[in-house]
């Protein structure tokens, strides 16, 4: 059967919030759409859960699971390997589809046939009690919406000037990824590590500024305690990720590189405040980390500030202020 969709979910230890997200599922129009989900060897009643939901007549799911646990990376690319349909669609366990999200979806598809869509999302919080406050809309791309647009640079940019890498807000077309395109596996923020490897595979590309996904925030994030190993793969994240554009398109014009550097220039900060909120904020740790910088953005001290001020963003002088203590 030819799928024009493939939904995949990889599922740890989310056995409170599965009824939530497949109930979501079940409110869209799922002709020619394949659902895959991986069970990660939870320790709690996902899988239990998942069998129940695949058992039924509701929806139609392609159950996986690991013999041994292996990480959100290794689920993921699992469900690679798994997926036959012409796009995929990456959905996390604990959030929900909005409706009608797969029936916009497949009307942009059927009109443009971009190799990549982009939505925006709601950032939900289910428990809150103070009004207005259980949800906020949040855009994952700065640039136009609703048209087919070519321009990688405008891609580039318009990513990292938001700095929303994160999978389940963008849907692929199968056919950009291939063996050597996976996720990296034991690593934190592999997200951030593929996605711009993603976007510079892409050709034609649209952006829908409609929020398609509530994303639950819950305690219990794999990021939400800070240690040495995930500050690190934070700082190495973005590793290479310029040079690899650079390479493409060596005439990237210096205001694409500024978003590019503001990102990475978050990044640094949140590994000063982590390495300082675990007590290893020592000048070996941070020297790492200060080149770590450099090398990742190609500046140095003072370049970083000369770019910010030709480019007009003084509020990212101001951020560069805040932090330069430790340039």
């Amino acid at each position: 059967m030819n799928h024009w969709l493939s939904i995949l979910i990889p599922v740890y230890n989310v056995a409170a919030y599965l009824s939530d997200c497949f109930n979501s599922l079940l409110m869209q129009d799922l002709s020619g759409v394949e659902i895959i989900a991986v069970d990660d060897q939870s320790t709690d009643r996902s899988f239990a859960e998942l069998k129940n939901w695949a058992s039924s007549e509701k929806l139609n799911i392609k159950l996986l699971q690991h013999a041994q646990n292996q990480g959100v990376s290794a689920a993921r690319n699992t469900l690679l390997d798994a997926a036959q349909g012409e796009y995929l669609w990456f959905v996390d366990p604990d959030d929900i589809l909005a409706a009608n999200a797969v029936h916009e979806l497949k009307e942009i598809i059927n009109q443009h046939s971009p190799d990549l869509i982009m939505c925006d999302f709601k950032r939900w919080r289910p428990d809150a009690t103070a009004q207005n406050a259980n949800e906020r809309y949040l855009s994952s791309f700065a640039g136009a919406p609703r048209l087919i647009l070519k321009d990688a640079e405008l891609l580039f940019r318009g990513l990292f000037l938001k700095g929303r890498l994160h999978p389940w807000s963008k849907i692929s077309k199968r056919s950009l990824w291939n063996k050597s395109l996976r996720f990296p596996e034991g690593r934190c923020f592999e997200d951030v590590v593929v996605m711009p490897k993603l976007a510079l595979r892409t050709q034609t590309f649209f952006y829908q500024d409609s929020a398609w996904i509530y994303y639950r925030q819950r305690p219990g994030s794999i990021i939400a305690t800070p240690s040495l190993k995930k500050i690190s793969d934070m700082s190495n994240s973005v590793s290479g990720t310029l040079g690899e554009w650079l390479n493409k398109y060596p005439n990237m014009s210096s205001v694409s590189r500024s978003a590019f550097i503001g990102y990475c220039i978050k990044i640094y900060s949140k590994v000063i405040k982590d390495l300082a909120k675990i007590g290893q904020l020592t000048p070996e740790i941070l020297d790492f980390h200060r080149k770590l910088f450099y090398a990742n953005t190609g500046t140095n001290k003072y370049s970083l500030i000369y770019i910010s001020i030709c480019n007009g963003n003084f509020k990212r002088v101001w951020k560069i202020r805040k932090i330069f203590k430790y340039l």
